[in-house]
């Protein structure tokens, strides 16, 4: 059985970064609504408590039950978590007139303690809190403070029951990673046995167990989400699986016969399906982002279900589903406000009467990418940037038409291509081109155009959930811009965006 650790969340925008250093740690984890975590069995080391939105004073503040936790396992409050846990077994929780956000340094450190162990000194810590434990429970021992916070840390006497004011989790906690894992390894003792080899092996032997000689369909996209999920579903069953690449005729220029070639080199048993002239008939006048989405969607599963219907006895759904959509569709305050619809093969009518597979979701980005590692999968799979479902329908601002589906093509290819023969494209997480609604007057020759307008995009990220502009050099874009101005026809100006998520969205639609 798979040792864990629990981390209950309050709805702290950083409750997932708990998780990923966690697993850095080669230690599994999962995270759980406070009020709605399972069982505590053998296999649960101890238990994180996140922060939260809500000061633990407010009425409708979180109250999660800790009976069976606390003074049995291992548990550690993070800053809202530290300060439920103050008040709750008789401390004081004030607002703060020194509020700490931000950056600060740790005054005094209690190193007796082995969740201090190795801390230094006026180490960095990243505080974001309004109130403060003014006074802490009876029978409690401060482990850390800083200048303006005498109960940064505490532990409960007798018992490994800890709280910290900051945040370990984030990057500006300069120690932060060496904390955490004096918690998760030396106090709840786990063996650090959670890495991508491992993971390869329970999946394919659970995988194994599951299906049996069941057939398995999958949607293949050439993201590296979906080419993981095939390559361990094809260990586990072989020539059972059958994935189906679906040409919506939004792909990236060769897209669908260069992905289809790869596929081939991999040993998978992979259908194609041309489909581009009944998307872009549905798509026809269509302007609204979020409608170009849904009309995509639903044209998306009525080809995959005329392909799916062709293979006989088909009993399982595969997908490339990940942890962040598990832990979104479970989240404290329920799924959250829909920015984008997401074209997933999730939905799929209830009449294609195929269970679902999902080997991947308990994975995040990038520990995707180095369980393909493990699976020998080619850097040309692993390294592809992030490309959305929908396609270059939502970077084409405005109605879609094959030409401007044509000329976004090229200019994404001229602007890809330079990307990997100037070396830039592994520093960036994703890069594209928009076509812009917007016409422009140029000059060419002695000759006066009126033409179209792109941007480019390029962002650095680690799972996309943020992402900042790049800084690409200004040679560099300087010579994009001249490559497809004077290479694509119908293009005579080019931007280059420099926006960061948040506030805005990768994507442009």
């Amino acid at each position: 059985m798979q040792e864990k650790i629990l981390i209950l969340d309050f709805g702290s925008q950083y409750t997932q970064l708990i998780a990923r250093r966690v697993r850095e740690l080669n230690v599994y984890c999962e995270i759980h609504p406070y009020n709605k975590y399972p069982a505590l069995d053998e296999t649960v080391k101890g238990v994180i408590l996140s922060g939260s939105p809500y000061s633990v004073r407010d009425e409708a503040a979180p109250k999660p039950d800790l009976e069976g936790i606390k003074g049995r396992l291992p548990l550690l409050g993070v800053c809202f978590g530290a300060q439920y846990l103050a008040q709750r077994y008789g401390g004081e929780v004030k607002a703060s007139d020194k509020r700490e956000y931000g950056r600060a340094n740790l005054s005094y450190v209690n190193n007796g303690c082995r969740l201090f162990k190795g801390i230094s000194q006026n180490s960095q810590v990243w505080m974001s809190h309004g109130d403060t434990i003014e006074r802490l429970p009876a029978g409690c021992t401060v482990l850390a403070s800083t200048a303006d916070v005498a109960n940064a840390a505490y532990a409960f006497e007798g018992e490994p029951t800890f709280g910290i004011q900051f945040h370990p989790e984030v990057y500006h906690s300069t120690e932060g990673t060496e904390l955490l894992r004096n918690f998760v390894v030396d106090i709840c003792g786990c063996s650090q046995s959670w890495t991508p080899d491992s993971f390869v092996e329970t999946t394919v032997a659970e995988l194994k167990r599951k299906l049996g000689s069941d057939r398995v369909i999958l949607g293949l996209s050439g993201g590296v989400d979906s080419t993981v999920a095939a390559m361990l579903l094809h260990r586990a069953v072989g020539n059972q699986l059958t994935c189906i690449f679906v040409d919506n005729g939004l792909l990236r220029k060769n897209e669908y016969r260069d992905v289809l070639e790869n596929y081939k080199e991999l040993g998978l048993n992979v259908v194609g399906a041309e489909s581009g002239d009944l998307f872009l008939s549905r798509l026809a006048g269509v302007t609204e982002p979020e409608r170009k989405r849904k009309i995509i969607g639903s044209t998306f599963i009525d080809v995959f279900d005329q392909e799916a219907s062709k293979i006989k006895d088909a009993k399982w759904l595969g997908q490339g589903t990940i942890y962040p959509d598990v832990i979104e569709s479970l989240s404290v305050n329920g799924p959250s406000q829909t920015i984008k619809s997401h074209h997933n093969v999730g939905g799929l009518p209830d009449y294609m009467k195929l269970q679902l597979v999902e080997p991947l979701r308990l994975l995040f980005k990038d520990e995707v990418r180095r369980v393909g590692k493990s699976l020998g999968l080619p850097d040309k799979f692993l390294k592809r940037h992030p490309f959305p479902g929908p396609g270059l329908a939502i970077r084409i601002l405005g109605d879609i038409t094959a030409e401007k589906v044509r000329l976004l093509q090229e200019a994404d290819h001229i602007f890809i291509s330079m990307l990997q023969e100037e070396g830039l494209y592994d520093k960036v997480w994703q890069a594209g081109v928009i076509l812009l609604p917007v016409q422009s007057v140029g000059v060419m020759g002695d000759e006066r155009t009126y033409e179209n307008v792109v941007a480019l995009r390029a962002v650095e990220s680690t799972d996309g959930m943020t992402a900042d502009w790049c800084h690409l050099p200004y040679e560099f874009l300087a010579r994009v811009s001249n490559r497809i101005i004077n290479n694509v026809r119908g293009i005579n100006r080019v931007v280059y965006d420099i926006s960061s998520k948040p506030p805005a969205t990768i994507e442009w639609e």
